[in-house]
């Protein structure tokens, strides 16, 4: 949440507001609270659309008729009115996270979950189109997940049954990839439209990767009206369910009720909202939320105390995420005044690249840029920067963009390892072993604590997992600093030997240098399950939903709650490198560079490599090539994800290694003192 800002009001209606949740092309939400405490979303529309006096009055007029919306289902609207010429909507305040947060965060849902999900949307759709509305942007970003079950918010471009839709000039009126077809030509809609958003809502809650997509808006809406879905990777007995709704033709896709029918899930399904990390994640937020509203006064009250509001927003340790990706994190910083709170801001938008045609030859985007340290550990792309380490001392943070200098951080270095936290934090420790955490996109200090860091070895976004010179094993909470506990390091390891690490669901996984594996809950630090002698060295693991992918003497697919064995592919020679996942696609080299199916471990093509493949890092994906290096120092080779044949090869001056790192259509490459973005292919 971010703080008010000079022109923002200070009250409407019944509601104090209190910060800002975000805002967007219509207007702007604010956290508000009422005399007796209830906490409510309050959107304000932009000023220089108010002035508008037919635009203002329909603004509050679709927000009342939204109003007969009863569904338990949706965000309630709990007031609207025209006040001092500016036009305000108040609705149901919720905590949990938005689907789209949860996919990234605990990976695709199961058939059960996914049904769960499914039937009690298309209830809330009935709901909704009863009421004589239309949503018209129902998306992963518009759904939050709450302890009972999945509410449909933001009726922002709602309408009547066939009415127009409201935008400003220029706008888009339909988020590209779950708008339906009539809504992209720009044509009347009416419920129907609402089930193809459902559809591809559903799609993605099912794999983690969209229905419809491209390298830029327009190829997303061509293949919204023209191409087929990519439901590739989406359970059969979902996958038969999902094609009516996307039909082209609106007459052919099924009603809600017809929908809520076939989804039926089984008994128990809606223990996703209960139980799990999911669930966790969910209750903690909300009692953060319900701490934070209480800890502002209610009207004659005193201003809240410093302590008052630490416990309430920082919750110990514990960032309340209001409003979803779009909104800011709150925490008290000792490097600050008393009452003032350090606002971390929502993440940077992420420039996404054009993607090369099928004839163009490889040419960096940027680059090489001099200046980086020839030891620096695997770039490290977060949004709108890659951080690597400075040849000067410290961290140089360049825009993904061009390879300009952003921002340096002369204070800390790379070599014990950089993270990322939640897309919004850079963490990183300074000789003495004190460990940093830095804004990714402006390289501004948020805090630093000194807890004899010796390496850093992965972070969740709740915390910053790092071994220390004493040999112990920490978790520090991302938003405050503070070590939230401390267990005798559970695995061999040494200062030039740490254990590959990755973490997500709850589970902190080590692969050691000795080929040990050990997971442990995040929570508490004890060990929840291991595998002994799995390799000879550390071995990156990976994590994606309820699964967690190994390399070594084979390459293993595991339960990530208790270490069962999915499936085991043996390497033909030598071992396994580190594993990347795609939706169902698993690339690994084993001396050969192989794709492999994730449901089943099933071979889809392999690439001869002798022993000329480097295995030190996980290939990297983006768009349609994977990047692994020839040998650990030799030239880095792209490979065409579909057929398995190099296309490219990547060749520059200097020395030792190749290091590289993907997101938004590059790939970051670090090598013998430089930093360069390339291209890739759709």
């Amino acid at each position: 949440m971010f703080t008010l800002s000079t022109g923002d009001p200070l009250r409407l209606g019944p509601y104090r507001l209190l910060g800002t949740l975000g805002e967007g092309g219509m207007g702007k939400v604010y956290f508000g609270r009422d005399n007796a405490g209830r906490s409510a979303a309050v959107k304000v529309l932009r000023p220089e659309l108010s002035h508008d006096p037919n635009l203002a009055q329909r603004f509050v007029r679709e927000a009342v008729t939204a109003q007969a919306v009863t569904s338990h289902g949706v965000a309630r609207i709990l007031g609207a009115q025209l006040e001092g010429g500016r036009p305000w909507i108040a609705a149901e305040f919720l905590a949990g996270p938005t689907l789209e947060e949860a996919i990234a965060a605990y990976g695709p849902l199961g058939e059960a979950g996914l049904r769960a999900l499914a039937a009690a949307l298309a209830r809330t759709l009935q709901d909704i189109h009863a009421a004589g509305l239309v949503h018209r942007d129902l998306k992963p970003s518009n759904i939050v997940l709450t302890s009972t079950g999945p509410r449909v918010i933001d009726f922002g471009i709602a309408r009547p049954e066939h009415g127009l839709t409201l935008t400003t000039t220029g706008q888009i009126p339909v988020t590209p990839g779950y708008g339906a077809p009539e809504q992209v030509l720009g044509h009347r809609v009416g419920p129907a439209a609402d089930v193809f958003s459902l559809g591809a809502l559903l799609a993605y809650a099912a794999t983690g990767v969209r229905a419809y997509d491209g390298p830029h808006v327009a190829a997303v809406q061509y293949q919204v009206v023209h191409g087929d879905p990519d439901l590739r990777h989406v359970p059969d007995g979902i996958r038969t369910l999902l094609l009516p709704c996307l039909a082209k033709d609106p007459a052919h896709r099924p009603t809600p009720a017809q929908l809520g029918e076939a989804f039926a899930p089984p008994r128990g399904a809606d223990k996703v909202w209960h139980q799990g990390a999911l669930a966790v994640d969910i209750g903690r937020r909300e009692k953060a939320a319900t701490a934070m509203a209480a800890a502002w006064p209610s009207a004659g009250e005193a201003n809240p105390s410093r302590r008052r509001l630490l416990m309430a927003i920082a919750g110990g340790g514990t960032a309340l995420g209001l409003g979803g990706a779009g909104a800011a994190w709150w925490l008290m910083d000792g490097r600050k005044s008393a009452n003032v709170p350090v606002v971390i801001p929502a993440p940077a938008e992420r420039p996404v690249a054009a993607v090369l045609k099928p004839d163009e030859e490889l040419t960096p985007l940027w680059g090489p840029v001099t200046g980086a340290d020839l030891r620096t550990p695997v770039p490290l792309p977060v949004r709108d920067v890659v951080v690597v380490g400075s040849a000067d001392g410290g961290l140089a943070a360049h825009r993904v963009t061009d390879g300009k200098q952003k921002w340096t951080a002369p204070e800390v270095l790379a070599s014990a390892g950089l993270l990322a936290a939640a897309d919004r934090l850079v963490l990183a420790a300074d000789s003495g072993g004190s460990l940093y955490a830095f804004i990714a996109s402006t390289g501004e200090q948020v805090w630093s604590v000194p807890v004899s860091a010796d390496n850093l070895l992965a972070s969740d976004g709740r915390a910053v997992f790092v071994m220390t010179e004493e040999g112990q094993l920490q978790a520090v909470g991302v938003t405050t600093g503070k070590v939230l506990w401390s267990v005798p390091t559970p695995v061999r390891t040494s200062s030039s030997e740490p254990p590959a690490a990755a973490v997500k669901n709850g589970r902190l996984i080590l692969f050691a240098s000795d080929g040990n594996v050990v997971v442990l809950d995040t929570a508490t630090g004890k060990a929840v399950w291991g595998l002994d002698d799995q390799g000879t060295s550390a071995v990156t693991p990976a994590v994606v939903g309820d699964k967690v992918y190994l390399g070594g003497n084979t390459l293993t697919s595991r339960s990530l709650a208790d270490g069962k064995e999915l499936w085991s592919v043996r390497a033909e020679s030598g071992k396994w490198g580190p594993p990347a996942i795609r939706g169902n696609e698993v690339y690994a080299v084993d001396q050969d560079f192989r794709r492999l199916r994730a449901d089943d471990g099933k071979e889809d093509w392999n690439l001869y490599g002798g022993t000329r493949f480097g295995d030190l890092l996980p290939p990297g994906v983006q768009g349609g090539t994977a990047w692994v290096p020839e040998s650990d120092d030799g030239y880095l080779i792209a490979v065409d994800t579909r057929s398995g044949e190099q296309i490219f090869d990547y060749l520059t001056e200097g020395s030792g290694g190749y290091w590289y790192a993907g997101d938004g259509n590059r790939v970051f490459v670090a090598h013998g003192g430089s930093i360069s973005a390339l291209p890739v292919r759709a």
